[in-house]
């Protein structure tokens, strides 16, 4: 016989969410995390000695349109451990605003863990079947979600109507160029970083090529943008030439809108097409007179080219790597016609003493490569090494890890754009909006970074599969000399150290164990 409502223990979590999005559409005082707080506790002391408040979960500052909250997140462990059998929220959109992730869990993983879930104020209590107030659920999650994209709409409407007026609503303000002190949607000319801006147009006026310009800028130490605003360290490089000299905002035109979420939900950036972009002449004082700007546009060195194909190909172009600073090693003929190597990073920036060439012959360099596979791959074929699979992290596990990462930027973004209206509205001012759109800027920064790590990881983390292993060794063995293609598949990558040591990065995680078991070269 199954147990009544009154015969159950119940331990009970109360879960409280609020929003910046709540907190622009003007929220009542008592959507507050103090005032649920405060009601929500009252309310399970006043249930009596049948019902014990384990833990309060709150999640500040995240949106409801989806549920990668750490303190959700955290109540969901707790819940699959059995410590929890009972979740109370103020209303459902406290719980959440997708309305298709909220019936997920009331109508299905609530149920599957047999939790009750109680919205106080909505009269929701998924335990009462004779509760009306159940029927109604998915209508209120519905109205829930299109709130938020009510928001979301109301903030594109209002970014894109100043963006057609030609005011600054952008990230990112190209080199020479700063916000006005009075006026935030409008650029004024920074004096000290225009005339970095001048320099350059002059000397491609003149004649000069990109590498030359380039040369002129390290030589003078003039800094790059990330240097002067961030104080990063990094590099003047043709293309970042290339791109000031293409970009109109130096004759006082604004483009903006070439890039746009994909949606509400889907906080990943696509570019827009060109009619979709919003382009106003004369929104600033321009830094370059239309004439040089124009003349300079018709240039060899501001054209588009596409690089010429490779008169030879090699053996291992494309998995040479350097060691020292992670650049690409090419392959250059000389005069003599052997072939030799050299570290990209090291042929741009040769005079910057950034690294090393990393030269020898690359004729030796692909014949023990070579050697060394067939070598390994007899041993692995006598039966000398076992091929032993073992279970490590597989390639789902890091899908599941960069995509709360992408939550977490997704939710930061969400963050910036409702409190950019907070700013237009006179919520909060400017200095203020500064301070915290830099410290999200520098948050964003960190999260993509990470992001970046973990999918380079992700790429070598292929799962092995034993039969695979075997049928490549049996194909690279029946070769005189291995095909390009076949490389590809088994080698993720050779490094090439600055003292000619050589590490091969197999894409198999055991060929990459018994290579550390043995003497490499």
């Amino acid at each position: 016989m199954l147990e009544t409502i009154e015969e159950i223990f119940y331990e009970v979590a109360i879960y409280i969410r609020l929003s910046k999005e709540d907190v622009d559409r003007g929220y009542d005082e008592s959507e507050s995390i103090t005032n649920q707080r405060t009601l929500l506790t009252e309310y399970v002391n006043k249930l009596g000695e049948g019902y014990k408040l384990i833990d309060i979960y709150i999640d500040q500052g995240y949106t409801g349109t989806n549920f990668n909250r750490p303190e959700f997140q955290r109540m969901k462990k707790d819940i699959e451990q059995g410590k929890i059998n009972m979740v109370i929220t103020k209303d459902l959109s406290r719980l959440g605003r997708d309305y298709i992730e909220t019936g997920e869990y009331i109508e299905k993983w609530f149920p599957e863990y047999n939790v009750r879930y109680i919205a106080l104020t909505d009269g929701v209590d998924t335990f009462k079947n004779d509760n009306s107030n159940n029927d109604i659920i998915p209508f209120k999650s519905i109205l829930n979600d299109m709130y938020s994209k009510d928001t979301s709409k109301k903030i594109r409407t209002s970014l894109h109507t100043m963006q057609k007026e030609g005011k600054w609503v952008g990230g990112k303000i190209a080199l020479g160029y700063m916000k006005s002190p009075q006026d935030k949607n409008k650029l004024i000319i920074n004096e000290k970083e225009a005339e970095t801006v001048r320099t350059i147009f002059n000397m491609a006026y003149s004649g000069k090529r990109l590498y030359d310009i380039k040369n002129y800028l390290i030589k003078n130490n003039i800094p790059t943008a990330n240097q002067i605003r961030y104080n990063k360290q990094t590099f003047w490089e043709n293309r970042a030439i290339k791109n000031i000299l293409k970009n109109p905002i130096y004759i006082g035109t604004t483009i903006q809108n070439k890039s746009s979420r994909i949606s509400y939900k889907n906080r990943k950036i696509r570019p827009n097409p060109k009619e979709q972009w919003y382009i106003v002449e004369n929104t600033h004082e321009p830094i370059i007179s239309k004439e040089i700007f124009e003349t300079v546009q018709k240039m060899t060195i501001t054209q588009q080219y596409c690089r010429n194909e490779k008169k030879h190909q090699f053996l291992l172009d494309g998995l040479l790597i350097c060691h020292e600073c992670k650049h690409k090693i090419g392959v250059r003929a000389r005069q003599n016609g052997s072939l030799s190597m050299v570290c990209n990073n090291y042929r741009r920036n040769s005079k910057l003493k950034i690294c090393t060439s990393h030269g020898f012959s690359y004729e030796e360099l692909e014949k023990t490569v070579i050697e060394y596979i067939q070598k390994l791959f007899i041993n692995i074929n006598k039966g000398e090494v076992e091929i032993n699979i073992k279970n490590n992290k597989r390639k789902s596990d890091y899908t599941a890890i960069l995509k709360a990462i992408e939550l977490e930027i997704s939710k930061i973004k969400s963050n910036m754009d409702t409190m950019y209206i907070d700013k237009l509205n006179g919520k909060i001012s400017e200095e203020m909006y500064e301070r915290v759109y830099n410290d999200l800027n520098t948050k964003i920064k960190q999260q993509q970074d990470k992001y970046e790590a973990i999918q380079r990881e992700k790429e070598n983390a292929q799962e092995d599969n034993t039969e695979q292993i075997k049928k490549i060794i049996n194909q690279t063995l029946s070769l005189k000399k291995p095909t390009k293609e076949l490389l590809r598949v088994l080698i993720n990558r050779i490094e090439i150290h600055q003292d000619k040591q050589i590490d091969i990065v197999f894409n198999f995680r055991k060929l990459n164990e018994i290579r550390n078991n043995q003497c490499l070269f």
